[in-house]
């Protein structure tokens, strides 16, 4: 070899080392990925991704899908829910918010009907027999002041009586005195009505026994009015009722007292503020709501019976538990889940218990603590991602199933030694997955033949 060929084969050599050593300085990055392989990684089994539930002894191809099995590794099996970078979740949008211990914000808006305050309600009746002579109030809802005269009737026991009393009135012995007692009492007994003078030739005066609006006219001039008539209806208008339709969802920490504030339309811009008086003790069965009487204070006459209303109630605050926005809430119809961020950075689905809901959180009955983060935006995103990779599957295992009865797990009957862990739709077969419980389990290994 002269020294021309030998200057080649070394040229050669170095052009080798350089481009094997680029080759090698590219690749050590992922060295410590592609280093570890797979073949030293010990796998529990095979699943198909769109059906983890389902695991297989060996890798291939998925009866159920047109794919690959995936391998489940030993070191990845203790690690559940759903892992995401950073910088992914600003991506997505993923927010999370912290659980507290709070009662929810008071308020609660529903709508009412203004009635009249049927404690400042006056009927003014004949107790004897009477014809109406004269009407003073003929038109209804008329403004009557107190002691202003209301009609004229022809009633001779309650004119003999009042003349009677009358006219002992300027008696001073005492006998005269005692009579004059008599006179009252008798009046007392025929029924006059407050207010009531005489009117000459058998007639009697009937006056408004207080101030209000004459709802009600059932007398007419010239009609009879036998015993126990009802002649006027008379309402106070310095303070209304507000009969308020609360749901029954609603009724918690409302109680008599509760402040109230409540707005109509033809008073724009006014508050009538007033309180709870009464919860009457009857449910719609069509509504589902519950009536609040609430008295409401009209000493402007601005309100009418018969106007709608909308109601304010604020609340006495009540238990305490943990608040979830409403937003962070998933309900599927089966069972209601949030989607938790634990302690390893994990997103992970968490069964949970709903109470009440206002002003955009939700009352935790079990399931979170305080403390604990919530997915409040992009949990669907999570969610579905939990439900491929089967960590769904374990809210149910172990859970009390029909009547408190623990399951097991979930079987197909047309292929019962095939098990799931969480109900739903047979791969096999058109047809909903069977619990297995453990009473059944347990009367099964008991009947089953000994060798």
């Amino acid at each position: 070899m002269n020294r021309v060929q030998l200057s080649a084969v070394v040229l050669a050599v170095l052009c080798a080392g350089v481009a094997g050593g680029y080759w090698w300085g590219q690749r050590a990055p992922d060295a410590p990925s592609s280093a570890t392989p797979a073949a030293e990684k010990q796998a529990l089994y095979w699943y198909d991704p769109m059906v983890p539930d389902q695991h297989f002894d060996k890798p291939g191809k998925s009866p159920f899908m047109d794919m690959q099995l995936v391998p489940k590794y030993a070191d990845e099996a203790g690690s559940t829910g759903v892992g995401i970078a950073p910088g992914v979740r600003q991506n997505l949008g993923i927010r999370t918010a912290e659980v507290r211990v709070g009662s929810l914000p008071g308020g609660l808006q529903v709508p009412g009907t203004l009635t009249w305050d049927l404690r400042r309600e006056h009927v003014v009746s004949a107790r004897v027999d009477a014809m109406v002579d004269r009407l003073h109030v003929k038109a209804p809802y008329e403004v009557v002041r107190a002691g202003q005269s209301l009609a004229t009737v022809l009633a001779p026991e309650w004119s003999s009586a009042i003349a009677e009393y009358q006219a002992l009135g300027s008696a001073g012995s005492d006998a005269a005195q005692a009579l004059r007692q008599a006179a009252r009492e008798r009046m007392r007994v025929l029924g006059i009505p407050p207010g009531a003078t005489h009117g000459g030739n058998g007639r009697v005066v009937l006056r408004a026994p207080a101030s209000g609006v004459v709802s009600e006219i059932t007398a007419r001039e010239g009609q009879t009015a036998p015993m126990g008539t009802a002649l006027f209806r008379i309402n106070g208008i310095d303070t209304l009722w507000l009969e308020a339709a609360v749901p029954q969802a609603g009724l918690a920490g409302v109680v008599a007292g509760t402040p109230v504030e409540a707005t109509v339309s033809a008073v724009p811009g006014r508050i009538f503020e007033g309180r709870v008086d009464a919860l009457l003790p009857q449910i719609d069965p069509g509504t589902r709501t519950q009536s609040a009487r609430i008295v409401i204070d009209n000493a402007d006459g601005l309100l009418a019976p018969g106007m709608f209303a909308q109601v304010s109630l604020r609340p006495t605050g009540g238990a305490e538990y943990p608040l979830v926005p409403s937003e962070a809430v998933i309900a599927t119809g089966l069972e209601t889940r949030v989607i938790v961020l634990d302690d390893e950075d994990r997103f992970q689905p968490v069964a949970v218990r709903t109470g009440r809901s206002g002003g955009g959180y939700t009352e935790i009955l079990s399931g979170l603590k305080s403390g604990e983060r919530v997915v409040a935006s992009g949990q669907f995103l999570i969610d579905s991602e939990a439900n491929l990779s089967g960590a769904l599957g374990r809210l149910g295992t172990g859970e009390p199933g029909e009547g408190g009865r623990e399951v097991l797990y979930w079987y197909d009957p047309m292929k019962p030694d095939q098990h799931f862990d969480k109900p739903g739709k047979s791969p096999f077969m058109d047809m909903q997955l069977v619990p297995k419980y453990a009473d059944e389990a347990s009367a099964d290994a008991t009947q089953a033949p000994q060798p």
